[in-house]
């Protein structure tokens, strides 16, 4: 992680402000579709900053900047901001959001500019009556984005990766099927249609998959969706010949720029009550389209605001948060096939480490387990015969993230991306945490494991069997429907908290289906939306604690579970009770295990827990193998 020097950049931005009468100038993380994780194109703020990670605002004035991210990165901003930035510590007390620090800037009269299709409409209306009441100018929403001018010639190009259909044996349900459940959902809430961004949402509703964004399969795209027609506007260039049959003559197709001039025409039928030629709108029902929450202001102002379109949490989202049966099955079993690639991993690397005493980085951990990842297929292809060729493993796609390969005080980094020139030695001495997952035609990975492959310290122990007991507590939990994974946040912090220490990231995000690991609107955390949306049965998600000691080692403990109605002697209240079903089937870290503080309880489910890895995934392995005896010896009874 190398500090960049930003000062060149800083001086021909505040003069492109200058010349557009602006005085403070805010650089989002997302690109115009609010993606967690953007295409090179779209690292404005990583730019501007020198700050790489995936979330974090950036605010220029004329005379200071600043970078506010949240307790995830803050070591690596750290690292990576030079002198001309101050680091705003999202969450700490006394530190103001980038919202507050932006509004006491524009104190005096002076106006604020953003790409307006960089930030949501409901951010845009509150900053700006913020501002107002705070005594600052207005506002300003320039189209030209002016990091982009300071970029230049030096900005990748947009992807055009080609889109692919993707099979009804890993979707589960037609999008015929999909598009007609979103049409009953529109009735019921008597609205003419709904504007669709999210790109993840797009993908899904049409069962297609793209990679115009690294590590997650989506594509550059709007949708439009009435009661009578479909449109979808992409670039034409990325369709084949498959992707044009898949979607037949139910879906039109417009080019990805006409979004803005399509709505533009939208909106002024809404306005006069006239119907489009092409779009109907029933006259019984209202004239406001939905749109989400997480639409652009741009594209909100193009169909004409508040006055013409809803703003609702996606419909969408929460359709494809509930995972259909072929996609639950393909969880499960995926997760099976990367558990194998994970143990294969880890018995190898501590071999190498400690066996052949090898000297090894963390990068090529990361490159080790990719291969073997990429070649595991059915358990008729032992990992004992991996001899680190190409095959391609079954429904094997890529990462679904960049790998975590942490050792030491890097693990204390909860977002670490180690690179090649600039990486550690993995220490068998100290504690190696790897954070990675994959993309499967039939589903996504997310596994954290910390291990330590000589004698852990004291502390090291007691905080993973905190952790450990946290991760148990949520795994285990029983609770009726309708409740929050923000309710539930508490479960996996309560034995952190009776020692007074925490870990400064959320418990559990949702997890895309071969789509985006970081999924709404779902989560364990204590983020605000989180109380917003109750967990249901069908959604899956990660369950993941962990401790950070900065300067020394870091511990997480990260499981994808399934949520499923369960079983209970009473039926309180008669509605269903809900509990997860964990599906990573990777063996904790025996050595980190302080046996004296797990509860009877909290070992059976441990004993139980290893049992399930060993007879689902002891078939990959050949009986005497390095990954089988390393099987044997993580699994055995405590």
């Amino acid at each position: 992680m190398e500090t960049v020097d930003t000062t060149v950049r800083l001086a021909q931005l505040r003069k492109l402000m200058n010349d557009h009468d602006v005085a403070i100038y805010i650089v989002p993380s997302e690109d115009s579709h609010q993606s967690e994780y953007i295409a090179p194109c779209d690292g404005r703020r990583e730019f501007i900053s020198g700050f790489s990670g995936s979330a974090g605002t950036a605010i220029v004035t004329l005379e200071k900047a600043a970078l506010a991210t949240d307790g995830r990165y803050f070591n690596q901003a750290e690292k990576q901001l030079d002198s001309n930035w101050t680091l705003l510590k999202q969450g700490l007390q006394d530190v103001p959001t980038w919202q507050e620090w932006t509004v006491d800037q524009a104190e005096g009269g002076r106006n604020v500019g953003v790409d307006p299709t960089l930030i949501t409409a409901p951010d845009a209306r509150k900053l700006a009556e913020k501002i107002k009441n705070k005594g600052g100018g207005t506002l300003r929403d320039i189209d030209l984005n002016l990091v982009d001018v300071v970029w230049g010639a030096s900005r990748p190009s947009r992807p055009q990766e080609r889109i692919k259909p993707l099979a009804l044996e890993f979707a589960g349900k037609k999008f015929g099927d999909k598009l007609e459940d979103l049409r009953k959902e529109l009735e019921k809430k008597k609205s003419p249609g709904i504007v669709v961004c999210m790109l993840d949402e797009i993908a899904w509703l049409y069962n297609l998959r793209g990679n115009d964004i690294p590590y997650n399969p989506v594509f550059f795209s709007y949708a439009v969706v009435t009661a009578s027609a479909a449109t979808l506007y992409v670039d034409s260039t990325k369709l084949s010949d498959d992707v044009k049959q898949h979607l037949g003559d139910s879906v039109a197709l417009r080019p990805y720029e006409a979004i803005f001039e399509d709505t533009k025409e939208l909106g002024k039928a809404l306005a006069s009550d006239v119907d489009m030629a092409d779009v109907e709108i029933p006259t019984s029902l209202k004239t406001k389209f939905l749109v989400s929450t997480r639409t652009s202001w741009a594209l909100s102002k193009a169909l004409g605001g508040e006055d013409h379109v809803e703003e609702v949490r996606s419909i969408i989202g929460d359709a494809k948060a509930v995972k259909n049966d072929t996609e639950l099955s393909g969880m499960r079993a995926c997760h099976i096939r990367d558990g194998a690639a994970l143990i294969s991993f880890f018995a190898w690397l501590e071999h190498e480490l400690v066996s052949k005493e090898a000297r090894i980085n963390e990068v090529e951990a990361a490159e080790k387990l990719q291969k073997i990842r990429s070649y595991v297929r059915s358990r008729t292809y032992l990992l004992a015969d991996f001899d680190g060729d190409d095959r391609e493993g079954q429904h094997y796609v890529g990462l679904s993230f960049d790998t975590i390969s942490s050792t030491g005080a890097n693990a204390a980094v909860i977002h670490y991306k180690p690179e090649k020139d600039n990486c550690s030695m993995i220490d068998p001495k100290a504690v190696y945490l790897c954070d990675s997952g994959a993309q499967y035609f039939d589903g996504t990975t997310d596994t954290t494991r910390t291990l330590h492959f000589g004698e852990p310290t004291e502390m090291e122990r007691k905080a993973y069997t905190l952790v450990l007991k946290g991760h148990i507590a949520l795994d285990r939990a029983i609770f009726p429907k309708g409740t929050s994974g923000f309710a539930l946040d508490t479960l996996a912090r309560q034995f952190l908290w009776e020692e007074g220490l925490d870990y400064r990231h959320g418990t559990g995000h949702g997890v895309g289906s071969y789509l985006n690991v970081h999924e709404g609107p779902i989560g364990v955390g204590t983020r605000i939306q989180y109380s917003e949306v109750p967990l249901a049965a069908g959604n899956v998600l990660s369950n993941e604690p962990g401790y950070y000691e900065d300067g020394l080692f870091g511990i997480r403990t990260e499981n994808m579970v399934i949520v499923k109605e369960v079983k209970t002697n009473h039926n309180f209240g008669e509605k269903p009770y809900l509990g997860f079903e964990h599906v990573t089937m990777v063996p904790m870290c025996r050595r980190l295990i302080d046996e004296k503080i797990l509860s009877s309880i909290e070992k059976k489910w441990l004993n139980r827990y290893h049992a399930e890895i060993f007879q689902k995934t002891k078939g990959y392995f050949e009986d005497g193998s390095q990954a089988m005896n390393w099987l044997k010896r993580e699994t055995q009874p405590i």
